[in-house]
């Protein structure tokens, strides 16, 4: 049978390829500025005005070879000022903005980690397209540390001022003295914090990683916080029953082997009218409502790389990151919760917050 093909626009396709171009510089300098966060370049540069690639390397403490490298792909990227004429180079203000430790919650910088990380299991996560199954976490050698930073970001920095206050009167409750489970609570950033901030409260964090763990009560012994304690647990066997006023859960529900029994666990935890704080990706549950999240390919892209396949590998529903609103009010609905109520905060574009009662 013949079929006639459809005549290839040739102004589109070479539209198209264009794009290409911009896309594979863009994961170039994704990289690129990954190592630029991890080095401590932008930090050091946001402190100079001009200077050579020898002055920056000197007040970094690196080699000027590959800090001069290094330049070369900021200022060809355009996120680098150059002086050609005296050999220097400066980063705006403007562009400091989005790439120094200072500029937390806006330090796209530390985001720019995820590309070199979820890159490194390349390899593993071809193999489940073709076989199936997942990579574990294990297989992430930076992941804690990366999550931990963007935890400081979306999390940490707005925990006590935009995030416990959309609990209707949880900051007085803290302040009195509450029961607070955090469940997958990685390194504790989230957990120290909202301990050093509320010490009449009780604070108990849950994680399967005893790396994450061990992190976490270093910290607390660290800032002399009696009121927090750490446990390598599965929340999916959780048995606690009424024992908490407040449930936290940063990012972590999606992640999960078997979400729904997350869900249902940390339901019985909760006392008669106690609360449930979910931060989870901002997505829709429809894929063609997410394009228009100015992300969105960003958090597809870590769902298939992690929050998916980590699930699978450990034989869970592979749920992902981008389960949206509507999956996720469903599914808390089916574990017992209710008056549930969204939001999003102007300080997290990638983010949606969920409250929920027992």
């Amino acid at each position: 049978m013949n079929v006639t093909l459809p005549t290839l626009d040739t102004a589109r396709a070479e539209r198209f390829a264009g794009r290409m171009v911009e896309i594979l510089n863009g994961g170039a300098l994704a990289l690129m500025t990954s190592i630029g966060h991890r080095a401590g370049l932008f930090d050091v540069m946001a402190q100079l005005d001009f200077a050579t690639s020898r002055a920056i390397a000197d007040e970094a403490g690196l080699v000027e070879r590959y800090v001069r490298e290094w330049l070369g792909a900021m200022v060809t990227g355009g996120i680098v000022e150059h002086d050609p004429e005296h050999g220097t180079y400066r980063l705006p203000r403007e562009h400091a903005a989005s790439l120094t430790r200072d500029a937390r919650p806006g330090n796209l910088a530390t985001t720019a980690q995820w590309i070199a990380l979820l890159g490194s299991v390349e390899d593993r996560v071809l193999e489940c397209f073709e076989r199936g199954g997942g990579v574990p976490y294990s297989a992430y050698g930076r992941f804690h540390q990366v999550m931990a930073e963007e935890s400081d970001q979306t999390v940490v920095s707005a925990l006590v001022g935009s995030i416990l206050p959309l609990v209707p009167g949880g900051i007085d409750a803290l302040e009195r003295g509450i029961d607070v489970l955090d469940v997958g609570c990685g390194s504790g950033r989230a957990l120290n914090t909202m301990a050093a901030a509320f010490p009449r409260s009780r604070f108990v964090g849950y994680d399967l990683s005893s790396e994450a763990i061990v992190s976490a009560r270093v910290e607390a012994r660290e800032r002399g916080l009696a009121n927090a304690s750490f446990e390598v647990r599965d929340v999916a066997d959780l048995n606690d029953e009424a024992r908490f006023d407040l449930v936290t859960a940063f990012d972590a529900i999606h992640d999960q082997a078997r979400p729904g029994d997350v869900l249902a666990a940390v339901a019985r935890a909760l006392r008669p009218g106690g609360v449930f704080l979910i931060q989870e990706v901002r997505g829709t549950s429809h894929v063609h409502l997410d394009a228009a999240h100015p992300l969105a390919p960003l958090l597809y892209t870590v769902s298939c790389l992690h929050c998916m396949t980590v699930s699978l590998a450990a034989g869970g529903a592979g749920l992902g990151a981008m389960w949206g609103a509507e999956t996720a009010r469903r599914m808390l609905e089916a574990a017992g919760f209710r008056d549930l109520a969204m939001h999003e905060l102007p300080h997290d574009g990638m983010s949606m917050y969920c409250v929920a009662r027992r």
